[in-house]
């Protein structure tokens, strides 16, 4: 039978009732002749409180034994997942990421999938079971624990579908689907029926929370539909897929914000090959994940150097970036942390023009100062002043008319 991997999110599993909710959905796809797999993350607020029950003893956990304490949320979940189905007539069994073979490298609270043996689920499908899998979770190569941090759980669903060649992995949450902005702050978005891998990458790591990176990556690599939906309701939600033709007919098919952002500049650093090498690779050491890189050569012998990053890892890229002065011979360090980025994606952009007029256009009547702008083949994106970037975000959305759906833009 095809394969269909369901992930449940914390708020689609924090009480008794949601758990009978999505367990009765994971019935009827079964019933609709399906073998399933469900990825199942902690319940509600629970990896909230463990990380606050974590801190009240040790202010700095070392992170095996994060990744040890933080596991037994999606434990919980999968275990009590799986005595409902029991009750409600059905079989099933639980699975740990561990026994589950999912091996991954030994970066605790961060840790990359490596490998799944995907043995052990088929031989139970076989025998007409419903799995249940932790999400967020594996082991690697000396048996310990590893978490796979933000949106692990999405990363875990997409790597079994892939792991086990299903036919689509279903993520529910508590929205709908994907929408064009996040509706919390423009709230006429609407919701997209499709979206490219490349268009959700970009929204995903601009702040979009729907979907991670990591997951959107794996379905992109494997070819994996990907199904963002309700919890709540049997609404059809958005699709992920690879881009089709009536995609580039929308221009901009979302726009994003991301806030808690930091910018470094670094000024004069010494123009000669190699020295940007030495100073990303320092910051790659130090875990620092880097955005919007923009250098200028000020002087044939003296460039400028800036780049972002999340406020979260300022104090850690400040560190490495004193580290590496005398080495790289820049004269000064300048740093915001009052500035956020808003973005414009579709892959629409590739075949029109007048999308950076039209933004930056909306910007300046909005009296939105834009700081730096940086583009891909598919985004342009702006950093602007955090009490700005909600103005912002607003301007553009009207302007590339984000209110309405894609079908009706334009007309």
């Amino acid at each position: 039978m095809a394969i269909i991997v369901q992930k449940y999110g914390g708020t689609s599993v924090a009480d008794a009732e949601k758990i009978r909710r999505a367990a009765r959905r994971v019935i009827k796809t079964a019933e609709d002749g399906y073998s399933v797999v469900v990825v199942a993350s902690a319940r509600g607020k629970q990896t909230d409180q463990l990380v606050a029950d974590a801190l009240e003893l040790n202010p700095n956990p070392p992170k095996r034994e994060m990744d040890q304490l933080l596991s037994t949320g999606e434990q919980q979940t999968v275990s009590l997942f799986a005595m409902v189905l029991d009750a409600m007539g059905k079989q099933a069994i639980s699975f740990t990421g561990g026994q589950i073979r999912m091996m991954t490298d030994s970066v605790h609270t961060k840790a990359r999938i490596r490998s799944i043996d995907a043995e052990r689920i088929h031989n139970q499908l076989d025998q007409g079971k419903i799995v249940i899998v932790a999400g967020f979770q594996g082991v690697d190569e000396f048996e310990n624990i590893t978490t796979l941090g933000r949106g692990g759980s999405d990363t875990t669903a997409v790597a079994l579908a892939a792991a086990l060649g299903a036919e689509e992995c279903e993520i529910y949450t508590d929205v709908e689907g994907i929408y064009t902005s996040d509706p919390r702050i423009y709230n006429k978005a609407v919701k997209m029926d499709q979206i490219s891998y490349d268009e959700i990458l970009e929204m995903a790591s601009l702040g979009a929370g729907v979907m991670h990176p990591r997951a959107v990556e794996f379905g992109k690599k494997y070819d994996i539909r990907i199904h963002v939906r309700s919890s709540s309701n049997e609404t059809q939600g958005t699709i992920i897929t690879h881009e089709v033709p009536q995609m580039e007919g929308v221009v901009v098919s979302g726009a994003t914000i991301q806030k808690d952002m930091a910018k470094i500049g670094l000024v004069g650093v010494d123009n000669v090959p190699g020295n940007a090498a030495k100073i990303f690779a320092h910051l790659a050491k130090a875990k620092v994940v880097v955005n919007d890189i923009i250098q200028t050569e000020i002087s044939p012998e003296k460039a400028n150097l800036s780049f972002m990053v999340e406020i979260s890892d300022l104090d850690a890229a400040k560190k490495a970036m004193a580290e590496i002065k005398e080495e790289v011979n820049f004269s000064d360090i300048f740093i915001r942390e009052d500035i956020a980025e808003v973005s414009v994606i579709g892959v629409g952009m590739r075949t029109h023009y007048g999308v950076a007029e039209k933004m930056f256009g909306a910007l300046a009547e909005a009296k939105v100062n834009i700081d730096s702008i940086t583009t891909s083949e598919i985004r342009i994106s702006c950093a602007v002043d955090e009490d700005q970037a909600e103005r912002a975000l607003e301007a553009v959305c009207n302007a590339f008319e984000l209110d309405r759906p894609a079908k009706h833009r334009g007309s």
